[in-house]
């Protein structure tokens, strides 16, 4: 492995500099936080890519038989590599996303009666160089691993060149493109304000009856873009307005999503695993006093914190699968953490992976995450399949790296737009218990879709809640999603 420390340049810098390259990534840390958002890393120019696809894994355009998870596992065996400490913790490997509607490799579900914008269930491609930050310290790297060359001579030799390629592009940094005015479409919504309500008090209806304890519905928005929609300055003015310590650019030609997800899924560093589930929400004030209130009412309530430890224990159960016995532990249970639009409880829950484990089957034992499908989570699952009708792809699954070191790190894909083509979709969802209160809940989704909506209009947003159509109220000229609505 070829390891080269760069003169800082800022990690959005670098994305600018490395956007024309193919499939880029960029698994950004963009929040200030104690805790998290420590590390950043900038890809692109991957050696090979698998795809899951129809429940089918290829590599390369080649399908291979045999379960998707399994054929993963073997693909990143083929390139072993020593864990380095003193380095960020991706140093090179599989990025990519983990579409929700892998689930059906895992549990006999049904197919959602609409498909969506019919993408694959997961893209990853396996790089050979990351550009890597650490934040904390003000240093980034570039490192290079010289595969898929087998001979060890041969790859030192390609580890070098590639660096040397990336350090060149790295030192020819782009101008921001400049975006005209244009047309675009409206948001609409899958949910009307009372279908939505209405579904809400369906789910409670089911809990009250004994078939389930908590699910979590969400409304999926579609808008058509611009013709000279830019996604790149989206997401630069995305992290700008809603900075989040596990976001994410992915750009696969006609592809990209763009995710500010403040939730943590699963970090693998060595044996040590961790989990952050996210339940309970609610809005921020530009009032101090007020926003004070409200993060005092949320700590507070009995209904959040039910769900919150509901999900705890759904978690401790997926990672007791593959932990070893009496390893798993909650050291944090529904802290309160506040981001640019919302407050929210957060619970931490950690283990110790089992000797026999890696970080593919800690991916499969817990996928999807708890705390965005509900408990028990296959009966959570059939019935949000069954209310959104809609596939949700990658909304809700999860987005990171698998590093060729064994380390791992992967978000909750929330507050993620997907643009495929002219196409831009992203869901807004709610924790339903029996305690939920059906406008309340609706509300919430509301609440975490405003930094979405404070981008294309860049002041706060009004919807006519009573259309099928969400139409934005009080119209200004946006540079990206320009246009009449």
């Amino acid at each position: 492995m070829h390891v080269r420390e760069l003169q800082w340049i800022e990690p959005i810098k670098a994305v600018q500099c490395l956007a024309h390259r193919p499939h880029l990534s960029f698994l950004d840390s963009a929040a200030t936080h104690e805790l998290l958002g420590r590390y950043s890393y900038v890809t692109c120019d991957p050696f090979s890519t698998y795809i899951v696809a129809g429940g089918r894994a290829s590599c390369n355009g080649e399908d291979i038989d045999g379960d998707p998870w399994e054929v993963l596992r073997t693909l990143l065996a083929n390139y072993p590599q020593e864990h380095r400490p003193d380095l960020p913790p991706f140093q090179a490997g599989a990025a990519g996303f983990f579409a929700y509607d892998l689930n059906r490799t895992l549990e006999r579900l049904p197919a959602p009666a609409i498909p969506g914008q019919r993408l694959p269930h997961s893209i990853l491609h396996l790089y050979d160089v990351v550009v890597s930050y650490d934040h904390r310290n003000n240093r980034c790297w570039i490192v290079s691993t010289g595969w898929p060359e087998q001979d060890p001579a041969r790859r030192g030799e390609r580890a070098r060149r590639r660096a040397d390629e990336f350090a060149a592009l790295l030192a020819n940094p782009k101008s921001p493109r400049i975006v005209l005015p244009g047309t675009a479409g409206a948001w609409n919504s899958n949910f009307s304000r009372e279908a939505y309500i209405t579904a809400v008090q369906r789910v409670i209806d089911l809990i009250l009856a004994g078939d389930l304890f908590q699910a979590n519905i969400a409304q999926r928005f579609t808008a058509r873009l611009s013709t000279i929609f830019d996604p790149l300055t989206f997401y630069r003015q995305l992290r700008s307005l809603n900075p989040a310590p596990f976001g994410a650019l992915l750009r696969y030609g006609k592809l990209t999503i763009a995710s500010s997800s403040p939730e943590r899924f699963l970090k693998l560093d060595g044996t040590k695993v961790e989990t952050r589930p996210i339940k309970g929400t609610i809005a921020r004030s530009a009032d101090s006093n007020e926003d004070q209130r409200r993060a005092n009412v949320l700590a507070a309530s009995e209904k959040d914190r039910a769900e919150n430890i509901m999900i705890v224990d759904l978690l401790r159960n997926d990672l007791s699968r593959v932990c070893t016995p009496h390893s798993v532990h909650v050291p944090a249970l529904c802290d309160l953490e506040s981001y640019a639009s919302v407050h929210h409880l957060v619970s931490i829950v950690t283990g110790t992976l089992a000797g026999d484990e890696d970080a593919v089957t800690l991916l499969r034992a817990c996928f999807p995450g708890g705390s965005i499908t509900g408990a028990p989570k296959v009966r959570a699952m059939q019935i949000i399949t069954e209310i959104e009708r809609v596939a949700r792809e990658v909304y809700c699954g999860a987005i990171g790296f698998i590093g060729f070191n064994g380390q791992m790190d992967t978000n909750i894909a929330i507050r993620t737009v997907t643009i495929d083509d002219d196409m831009a979709v992203f869901h807004a969802g709610s924790g339903i218990t029996a305690m939920s209160d059906p406008a309340a809940e609706y509300e919430e989704t509301l609440a975490k879709a405003q930094r979405i909506f404070d981008f294309v209009l860049k002041h706060p947003v009004h919807f006519d809640c009573h259309h099928r159509q969400l139409r934005l109220l009080r119209l200004q000229h946006c540079p990206l999603f320009p246009g009449a609505w």
